[in-house]
């Protein structure tokens, strides 16, 4: 029994995610894409997952080049999303204006944002329409503590930046 895409689609736009800038390089090119897919793995070693469409270059890219770097943005850094998931279709560039380093494996780690994992793909694990590529993470880092960009029910969101009571059992 099959259940219908739409209510799938609807049911999971009520589940919270971060979002990320994903990227890695293709002929010595930078590629990105933005992606609220991410799981931690494991600690030991430090492994995480991303979930990437099939049908898009960067797909192709990572599996060519074994390697991706995860960038977590802040509520500072909307456009960005914005621009990485295509929704800017005038800008040709998706890296204009936007400095970069690289850590260990030559992907491209957007400057300032709320923390980065530089990753070599481990393994490449059939999703469907997309495939699960787990990273062993080589190399990270964090910055200040800001407000995290959040995606909920097809919209970007941020957290409301009181903390939750904690119910007096839990505490």
């Amino acid at each position: 029994m099959s259940i219908d895409v739409q209510l799938f689609k609807d049911a999971m736009a009520h589940w919270a995610s971060g979002v990320t800038v994903v990227t890695t390089h293709a002929n010595e090119r930078p590629v990105g894409i933005t992606v609220s897919s991410l799981t931690s793995v494991s600690l030991d070693p430090p492994q995480i997952l991303i979930c990437v469409s099939r049908k898009l270059f960067t797909h192709q890219a990572i599996e060519q080049s074994g390697a991706f770097a995860v960038n977590i943005l802040g509520t500072d850094h909307l456009e960005w999303g914005m621009r990485f998931a295509g929704m800017i279709p005038e800008l040709s560039d998706r890296f204009a204006g936007i400095s970069t380093h690289v850590a260990v494996t030559g992907a491209p780690i957007l400057s300032d944002v709320l923390g980065w994992l530089d990753c070599r793909v481990r393994h490449a694990y059939d999703g469907g329409d997309h495939t699960i590529f787990v990273g062993e993470v080589l190399a990270a880092g964090a910055s200040e503590e800001r407000s995290p960009l959040l995606y909920f029910n097809r919209t970007w969101r941020q957290l409301d930046e009181e903390p939750l009571r904690l119910p007096v059992a839990a505490r």
